[in-house]
């Protein structure tokens, strides 16, 4: 495997070794069903990834930077979390009227270990699609979750995952991630994840509000995939951090004359809308709809006042909710791929952002000529600066 690191040499990473790492207790063979909500999405596999300096310990572990120890403490722990996170260790067949479901055999978790040629601050973070992605970043042959973990020349180390989306929302693939460092570190799992699907049957299936049709069409109605044409604009990722005194200004530009004040998230949020609404503009797409959906957590929106229910589903393991949050009428269907942006907390815990985006290309192009002060490069020098704060 080789890409581009950010020194402009090729990053050559190796594997060395591939094991199959399974529950570390038997489990009974049965069937998981999807809930409607994880039906709701395409087959998409999601990654994570996690890097330590030299010197730093792993999980709560000080295992002086040795790397066969430092996976015997990762593959050890996943054994042990894939006791109680099981769907993680099963497979995605289809059921007998064609729908995917989990089918929790234990067939367990493909690790991947590796060493890569190059340093942690010679990666390109800002561009993970040259040197994270199918680099560090493992692809998932098989099952529902891969991890990778790699070795780097400077004694660092990242600790990479990837997984089915339709088996986990990103609050799900924390709750596993927590507790498998809780295994790392001898402690016992903090949440027990719940897989009672019945949690979210229909209160009233009686009763659709017609605002439904206009956010959700039948898989049937789309029309089949094009093949890209020469010229055609294509998806790509960036990770950029944003200062927190930007994301203050965009707050108070976004307050209203009344002093209706608005979050950094609706803030920039429409902010972010601007931009796409007028690459489209710029680009005569004027036939297609240009929408942007909020990602929340429905866990707390869906204990409908049962204290009992609302704390099963502060541990409910699967997709909850999506709520849109804008759009003009729809002419035709958006036949574009799926697109995305994540904000989160920057590590430095000073109110800056680390942000990340799956846009076409022409749409990052027109955010970083015109938002260059607000959309900054992700690199490992401000991360180092981050943590001498």
């Amino acid at each position: 495997m080789g890409s581009e690191g950010r020194g402009g040499g090729e990053l050559i990473v190796k594997v060395s070794k591939r094991e199959v790492v399974a529950a570390v207790l038997p489990l009974q063979e049965h069937w998981l069903p999807l809930s409607n909500l994880d039906l709701l999405l395409p087959p998409v596999d999601v990654g994570v990834f996690f890097c330590y300096k030299k010197n730093t310990s792993l999980l709560g572990k000080d295992l002086s930077n040795n790397f066969p120890s430092m996976v015997r403490v990762l593959k050890k722990a996943l054994a042990q979390a894939l006791v109680t996170y099981y769907a993680f260790a099963g497979e995605v067949v289809s059921n007998p009227v064609g729908e995917p479901e989990i089918l929790c055999n234990n067939r367990g978790v493909d690790f991947v270990e590796a060493f890569a040629e190059s340093e942690l601050k010679d990666l390109d973070l800002y561009n993970p699609d040259d040197t994270i992605e199918g680099k560090l970043v493992p692809k998932k042959k098989h099952g529902v979750l891969a991890v990778q973990a790699t070795e780097l020349k400077c004694g660092g180390l990242v600790v990479a995952c990837t997984f089915d989306h339709r088996i986990a929302d990103a609050y799900s693939a924390n709750l596993f991630l927590v507790s498998w460092a809780e295994m790392a570190q001898s402690k016992p799992i903090s949440t027990v994840p719940c897989f009672r699907r019945s949690l979210l049957n229909p209160r009233r299936p009686g009763s659709i509000h017609p605002s439904l049709n206009d956010v959700y069409v039948p898989v049937t109605s789309l029309p089949p995939p094009k093949d890209p044409q020469p010229g055609d604009d294509y998806l790509i990722s960036r990770i950029y951090y944003i200062k927190a005194d930007q994301l203050n200004l965009l707050q108070s530009l976004a307050t209203t004359t009344n002093g209706c004040r608005r979050t950094k998230l609706e803030s920039f949020s429409a902010f972010l809308w601007k931009m796409v609404a007028k690459h489209a503009i710029l680009n005569n797409v004027d036939k297609k709809v240009t929408k942007m959906g909020i990602v929340v957590d429905g866990r707390t929106r869906l204990g409908d006042g049962d204290i009992d229910k609302a704390s099963l589903m502060g541990s409910y393991f699967g997709n909850v909710l999506s709520i849109p949050y804008g759009g003009k009428d729809v002419n035709e269907i958006d036949e574009n791929p799926l697109r995305y942006v994540m904000p989160m907390p920057s590590p430095s815990c000073n109110g800056d952002w680390v942000v990340y985006v799956h846009l076409l290309k022409g749409q990052v192009e027109l955010i970083e000529t015109e938002a260059a002060h607000l959309f900054r490069p992700l690199t490992f020098d401000y991360l180092q600066d981050t943590n001498k704060e």
